[in-house]
């Protein structure tokens, strides 16, 4: 409600500044149409805490490979039920692996962090952008945005579920893409089963305050 009322205030006080002369109608109208569209979108902002992020890799082998990432912060906005716009910043130092133990982990974990991979030293963060979202029958959304790791950005699409306060979202994104080519066939000859996929398959879990 005080939202609402401080709309028609800063209405009213532009109103009274031009005095509503015939050549600023149009100029009124836009102002009006301009803070209705902020007003009543709804921001709702990532409780990181219980949130969480699985990543998945894997070897031609059948070898899988998975772990989590957190993310440093997010948020989306809201109109009704569709998302207009968000934005995700992930922590890639966080990244961790769960299906090995001791040094095997450790070895990975390292290797994962170092320039082979996603040289997190230098890019400490990825980011992935919301732009637009397409309203399923089902109730998901169809978001389209871009990508952002290790530097590089690169557009995706996805699909994403948000019921009350809480979420899901589920994407794929070729590693490639982002000059992550260690032991990629599209890069390397003759690897055999050392070949590691492109793909990486990511679910996030997302809770929003």
């Amino acid at each position: 409600m005080r939202k609402l009322f401080l709309y028609f205030n800063q209405v009213f006080y532009f109103y009274k500044k031009i005095k509503m002369k015939k050549n600023n109608l149009i100029t009124i109208i836009v102002l009006i149409l301009f803070l209705s569209n902020n007003i009543f979108a709804q921001e709702m902002i990532l409780d990181k805490k219980n949130s969480s992020i699985k990543w998945t890799g894997k070897e031609i082998t059948t070898k899988t490979h998975f772990g989590s990432l957190k993310f440093k912060e997010g948020q989306i906005n809201v109109e009704g039920n569709k998302i207009i716009e968000g934005k995700f910043v992930v922590d890639m130092k966080s990244i961790v692996c769960q299906d090995l133990s001791g040094s095997s982990k450790n070895y990975l974990e390292s290797h994962l962090k170092s320039e082979d991979f996603f040289g997190v030293d230098d890019y400490p963060e990825a980011y992935l952008t919301i732009k637009s979202s397409t309203l399923k029958s089902d109730g998901s959304q169809l978001v389209e945005g871009d990508i952002t790791i290790k530097g590089t950005t690169q557009p995706i699409s996805f699909i994403i579920s948000i019921n009350n306060n809480q979420g899901k979202a589920e994407l794929t994104f070729d590693r490639t893409k982002h000059n992550v080519t260690y032991r990629s066939g599209n890069f390397f000859q003759n690897l055999g089963d050392k070949l590691i996929y492109d793909d990486i398959d990511i679910e996030a879990q997302l809770s929003f305050n």
